[in-house]
């Protein structure tokens, strides 16, 4: 546990260094890239599931609407007395 919490406190003092220091690598690396990730991302969404709702053959069951028909009703029997 004690190295644990030595390696916790070496990582929280980097971060405070980093910080304290004014290190820009993520505010560069969001300007540089962000654009480009989040469109990809979206076009690797898009691809995927145009895959799966095409080329599966995967039953959605979407709605009964108009391929349900009721039964025909039933007249309760006569009680014979």
């Amino acid at each position: 546990m004690f190295r644990f919490a030595k390696a916790a406190l070496n990582l929280t003092g980097q971060a405070a260094r980093q910080v304290r220091h004014n290190s820009t690598a993520q505010v560069n690396f969001n300007k540089k890239y962000g654009n480009i990730l989040m469109v990809s991302g979206a076009g690797f969404c898009v691809v995927v599931w145009s895959y799966v709702l095409t080329q599966t053959g995967i039953t959605w069951n979407l709605s009964p609407v108009g391929r349900v028909m009721p039964k025909e009703w039933r007249e309760a029997e006569a009680e014979e007395e």
